[in-house]
């Protein structure tokens, strides 16, 4: 009874993520439903390799395409955490990853791990005349409380 309840549970997650995906008009094909499954169930930023080595039977082209489809649909968003590696994470509900959607993010200097502060939005700034914002990147670093222990 309880593999039932464990499998029917799998069947409705897999449902919402395949929804998820036609929402933002990107059509779910096996990659992209793992690719997002592995999204949802991650809380820190990943990278492609990270990501390569999660999935170690798959094409990192294959990967690469599929994260870049997911930027261009605001279904995950980069972060240059000053690592030298760009990072991925899964976008808020409701982001369209314009000036007001950006976030802070926290890099642990010991693990390494990038999360999303997304309850803290990036001030708004400024800019002289003629000057147009389209992107902004504020990381904080410092020790994690897992690393803190």
């Amino acid at each position: 009874m309880l593999t039932n309840f464990v499998a029917h549970g799998i069947e409705m997650k897999s449902q919402l993520i395949e929804e998820k995906l036609l929402l933002k008009k990107v059509k779910p094909t096996a990659m992209r439903l793992l690719v997002m499954e592995y999204f949802v169930n991650e809380s820190t930023a990943t990278s492609l390799r990270q990501l390569e080595s999660h999935f170690d039977h798959s094409d990192m082209s294959t990967l690469y395409r599929t994260l870049k489809t997911f930027v261009e649909h605001n279904i995950l968003h980069t972060i240059d955490d000053g690592s030298g590696t760009i990072k991925y994470a899964k976008c808020i509900d409701g982001c369209i990853c314009e000036p007001q959607d950006l976030h802070y993010h926290f890099h642990c200097l010991a693990c390494k791990k990038t999360i999303c502060l997304t309850e803290q939005s990036i001030p708004s700034v400024q800019l002289p005349e003629n000057y147009s914002m389209s992107d902004a990147n504020m990381v904080v670093k410092g020790i994690c409380a897992e690393c803190n222990k």
